[in-house]
């Protein structure tokens, strides 16, 4: 099979899917079978493709004239490629946990759910191998348009003022900041294609544009970018904690927020190019904000007693590592950056597969309220040890490896102040995730536990068997780190 149809296959396997979904949704058993093939499909097409890209090739393909310098066009490169592999993978693990999580909890509206979700995959596609901003762009408003009849599942009164935040800011960031950075960068280049070196060079030594614009588009692409949660454009993210927990597990590790940090990079490593960051220090503004918001956003964390808003606020900050480390303008740190993309989203899917079944199983969501859950929790609370451990960025567990090169990052920067920010932020992860696991362990006094008369039961066996895939994940990116730092190296390094 050729490159080009792999390319076009795994932009419409989500969609196929999304049809066979709708079709087979008088029968809950079919409907899901789909998803899972779906998915399932998704992800070997998605990790031929990264072999592929693996040895050497880049095929192209149009798909529709937008633009006679930017047409919508799908192109195969290390990053995205690996991004699409990711996103694809944990589709799969993340349905296998919506099976038990979705029939479990009583939700309504599955089908829509199912649907939505598989649409959304089809965004993250269609993003992850865009050969050109503007394919980019049309792909990520997708996804936010995509994802927000999954914010709103409920129906609720708060749920619709969640969607109504959601929309507002990703929308309004989108069109106000980074359609605006669109316009600027072809004005500019004269294109919107994705090129190793970047595509700002010419205009810099031209004489077009300095320091200072450079510095400002960057802040354009940065907070344009919603997705990507800094702060003050964060407050989209805490509020969609009211849509089920797989849509939780959607927005923090397969999809929204991890495609904000990736167009970020992109846009750092394809547009800008490192150089041209490093001699301008056109992003240097955008690290400050970055190490504000990883310590804030980890101070926030610390004090929150509702378990999905306390790894909604972690998230926020780990979001903000990744940010820094493009912001350092370094391979190192680029790398750390791009391999924290991956890392992270094994690591936080685990934690909010472990926060829903603590959910359905307990119906507890207050970390005070879980003291002594692990003792008929045992696996749950045991994964959402090991995936905390990753988060951290302790061995044997692939958040070591990007957490040493975020870490090397900052320190070629020449930015001791943020490094040390960003290790204070380190050190809060510990603070605020090591706890949920001591007191779940804790023995529960009757008196003071009295109130809780639902001590739960494990996890239902979708859940279980999802959640030992991903820590399973968390392993293996430890390991297995050689060939996925492989292909990242030829991102930073072309």
């Amino acid at each position: 099979m050729s490159s080009e149809l792999l390319l076009l296959l795994c932009l419409l396997l989500p969609l196929t899917g999304t049809l066979l979904v709708l079709l087979a949704r008088a029968r809950p058993n079919l409907r899901e079978a789909c998803s899972l093939l779906t998915a399932a499909a998704s992800t070997g097409c998605a990790s031929w493709l990264l072999c592929r890209v693996a040895a050497g090739e880049r095929p192209e393909l149009q798909l529709a004239p937008l633009l006679p310098t930017a047409p919508l066009a799908l192109r195969l490169e290390p990053l995205g490629a690996v991004f699409a592999c990711v996103a694809a993978g944990l589709w799969f693990v993340t349905t296998i946990y919506s099976i038990g999580y979705m029939r479990a909890h009583g939700e309504r509206n599955q089908t829509r759910f199912y649907a939505c979700f598989a649409i959304a995959m089809f965004a993250v596609m269609g993003l992850a191998l865009s050969a050109n901003l503007l394919t980019l762009f049309v792909f990520y408003e997708l996804l936010t348009l995509s994802t927000f009849p999954l914010v709103t599942h409920a129906g609720t009164d708060a749920s619709r003022r969640a969607g109504r935040i959601y929309l507002g800011v990703l929308l309004g960031t989108s069109i106000g900041m980074l359609l605006l950075a669109l316009v600027a960068t072809h004005t500019l280049a004269g294109r919107l294609d994705f090129a190793p070196g970047g595509i700002l060079q010419e205009p810099l030594a031209a004489g077009r544009v300095g320091p200072t614009g450079l510095a400002l588009l960057f802040a354009l692409f940065a907070f344009g970018v919603g997705k990507a949660a800094l702060m003050p454009f964060h407050r989209w993210l805490p509020a969609a904690m009211v849509a089920p927990t797989p849509v939780s597990a959607l927005l923090h590790a397969v999809a929204v927020v991890k495609a904000g940090v990736f167009t970020l990079l992109k846009v750092a490593v394809y547009v800008f190019g490192l150089d041209t960051l490093a001699t301008t220090g056109a992003a240097t503004p955008i690290a400050w904000v970055a190490g504000f918001t990883m310590l804030a956003a980890s101070l926030i964390a610390c004090r929150a007693d509702d378990l999905k808003e306390r790894l909604a606020y972690s998230t926020i900050a780990q979001l903000a590592y990744i940010v820094a480390g493009i912001a350092t303008a370094t391979a190192s740190g680029a790398l750390g950056a791009a391999l924290h993309l991956v890392t992270h989203a094994f690591g936080k899917i685990t934690l909010f597969f472990a926060a829903g079944a603590v959910l359905v199983a307990a119906h507890r969501t207050g970390i005070r309220s879980m003291t002594g859950l692990a003792r008929t929790m045992p696996f749950t609370f045991g994964a959402f040890a090991l995936a905390s451990l990753s988060i951290i960025g302790l061995p044997p567990f692939g958040g070591t490896w990007s957490k040493w090169w975020l870490g090397a990052g900052l320190l070629d920067a020449e930015q001791p102040l943020l490094f040390a920010i960003w290790l204070a932020s380190a050190v809060a992860s510990a603070w605020y995730l090591l706890p949920v696991v001591v007191r779940a362990f804790t023995p529960a006094s009757a008196p003071a536990d009295a109130q809780h008369h639902d001590e739960g039961h494990e996890a239902p066996l979708a859940c279980r068997i999802a959640m030992a895939i991903t820590v399973a994940g968390c392993l293996a990116s430890f390991f297995g780190a050689g060939p996925l730092l492989t292909a990242l190296a030829a991102v930073v390094q072309p």
